[in-house]
């Protein structure tokens, strides 16, 4: 008998979590060994079990599908990391990518569908809806022409709230994060933008166009 998958499903829904573990509880290969509610509580089982596959929801509270990406990237943990999202927008596909998932699902997927996807990112592959894979491959030469780094969700967010006027504390108790966690997203966005300051990051920011 082959090696089963183990497979960690995280996702702020409970009923949309629950079906797709019930889904993946269907193929003979693949054992569930965990469900997780946020990417934070997703993460610390990612440290503990090392599972082969995460299956995380793009859109969680406290940490989001691509910030634990990055974390289990950072890190150097074996596991490999499955976007599900309800957005159908290469930009999207494309960020999940460039973090360093190994693959993006659509939440509307069949159970086959979902199950074949975990198979192939636990042999090593990448998995892209077929529709989407055009437009990621446009994405991928926009950027390349522009040669500017990629700004995650995350800084921009932390970036229009500068913009506001809030300081650092402020930006956290608006994102429900730690102030630790907003001044590490803080510091990223001022090397991106070549900057040492919050006044120099919403003015270069403006000059970017990345706030409205």
């Amino acid at each position: 008998m082959s090696k089963q998958i183990r497979v960690i499903v995280a996702d702020d829904h409970p009923l949309y979590r629950e079906g797709v573990a019930r889904a993946l509880a269907w193929s003979d290969s693949i054992e569930v060994v965990g469900e997780a509610g946020d990417g934070r509580e997703a993460l610390a089982m990612i440290k503990e079990m090392t599972p082969d596959v995460a299956l995380v929801d793009h859109k969680m509270p406290v940490v989001d599908g691509i910030e634990l990406t990055h974390a289990v990237i950072r890190d150097q943990i074996p596991t490999r990391v499955l976007i599900l999202s309800a957005y159908n927008d290469s930009e999207f596909v494309f960020r999940a990518l460039e973090n360093g998932a190994s693959g993006y699902l659509l939440k509307d997927a069949k159970r086959i569908d979902i199950i074949e996807a975990v198979r192939r990112v636990a042999n090593g592959e990448t998995v892209i809806p077929t529709g989407l894979a055009g437009g990621v491959a446009e994405e991928i030469r926009i950027r390349a022409q522009t040669a500017g780094p990629a700004f995650s969700e995350r800084e921009l967010e932390v970036l229009k709230f500068f913009a506001e006027g809030l300081s650092i504390p402020q930006v956290a108790q608006q994102l429900f994060l730690a102030p630790s966690t907003v001044k590490t997203h803080a510091q990223h966005l001022y090397e991106k933008l070549g900057v040492s300051d919050r006044a120099a990051a919403v003015a270069e920011g403006m000059r970017r166009g990345l706030l409205a």
